[in-house]
């Protein structure tokens, strides 16, 4: 009974931004971007800027042995990007909107037939498998969508239209899980 009362509470439509004034903010965080970076969203950028940081901290020889590695090296550190500073932001931006929507606490929200390692671990393929589709088509998500969608790019609202399509068709697969 208590598990089913949390369940539902997580699920409230109330404690969630309105989607209206959330895509109005969006779109004038998307519109600011043009105007003072001159660049749209996108979060890969900085993934990649990131990952290759780490690399270069690690492994320095194997970061500067490989090409694309060794071009972003040579260009400027990898975190002198405004991206990276955009991702930071895109955290903080979600602690205040969990803040002020009353859901900032520590839960993984899951479906009653999946365990919570099976849940973060679903999470975590998924992330993996979005990053390097990233990478096939050339931007995220939130960059094809947003950017691409914004400058009217047929690629990326195809990209996008194939997104919520495929969506759509991995949720019959997995509907049983949150059911």
């Amino acid at each position: 009974m208590q598990a089913a009362q949390t369940a539902a509470a997580a699920r409230d439509p109330e404690k969630f931004w309105n989607p209206y004034l959330a895509g109005v903010a969006l779109g004038l965080v998307l519109l600011a971007t043009f105007l003072i970076m001159g660049n749209g969203l996108g979060a890969s950028g900085a993934a990649n800027r990131l990952g290759i940081s780490a690399v270069a901290a690690v492994a320095p020889g194997h970061a500067h042995a490989t090409p694309q590695m060794q071009k972003v090296l040579e260009a400027s550190h990898p975190l002198d990007d405004w991206l990276v500073f955009e991702v930071l932001g895109v955290f903080l931006g979600g602690g205040v909107a969990a803040y002020t929507a009353g859901r900032l606490r520590r839960r993984v929200i899951k479906g009653p037939r999946i365990s919570t390692a099976g849940r973060i671990g679903l999470a975590l393929l998924g992330g993996v498998l979005m990053g390097i589709a990233a990478k096939f088509a050339r931007g995220c998500t939130s960059g094809q969508a947003l950017t691409g969608g914004a400058v009217l790019s047929v690629g990326s609202w195809a990209f996008m239209m194939a997104v919520f399509a495929g969506g759509y068709a991995m949720a019959y697969f997995v509907r049983k899980e949150w059911n």
